[in-house]
């Protein structure tokens, strides 16, 4: 799980500085707000897998799915944005306004990275018991 976590670890910093990038260094469009909308729901999925390296990955893809939609949701209250106004970082946690878009954009995004958790789990090699012989199954 070491070797997990630690994959997981490169990929949120990886998927945060695009993030970034995509939200400061861009102009903006709606590429860069589909782009903004994928990395903000990889980065969900890929933090729980950081966390609980252990849980069943679909487990994680619909806790992942269901923060980003809840956090849209929360949007249509205004809350988000009189944060934001008063805070303005919290506008890239809670965004700022509703946009039906972004509930697809999340869910295909999680599925996607999941869809990479399983190739990238599939290379990494089996974690090792003290003898050095690789642990079964």
């Amino acid at each position: 799980m070491r070797r997990r976590r630690l994959a997981a670890l490169v990929a949120l910093a990886a998927v945060i500085a695009a993030g970034l990038l995509v939200h400061k260094a861009l102009p903006g469009s709606t590429a860069t707000d589909v782009a903004g909308d994928a990395l903000y729901a990889v980065a969900a999925f890929t933090g729980l897998v950081l966390l609980f390296p252990r849980a069943p990955r679909f487990a994680l893809a619909g806790a992942a799915a269901l923060w980003c939609v809840g956090v849209e949701l929360l949007q249509l209250t205004g809350v988000p944005l009189a944060l934001a106004e008063r805070v303005p970082p919290v506008a890239l946690l809670l965004g700022t306004g509703f946009d039906a878009r972004d509930l697809v954009v999340y869910v295909c995004a999680v599925a996607v990275a999941v869809a990479v958790d399983i190739a990238v789990s599939r290379l990494l090699p089996r974690g090792t018991t003290r003898t050095g012989v690789g642990a079964p199954g």
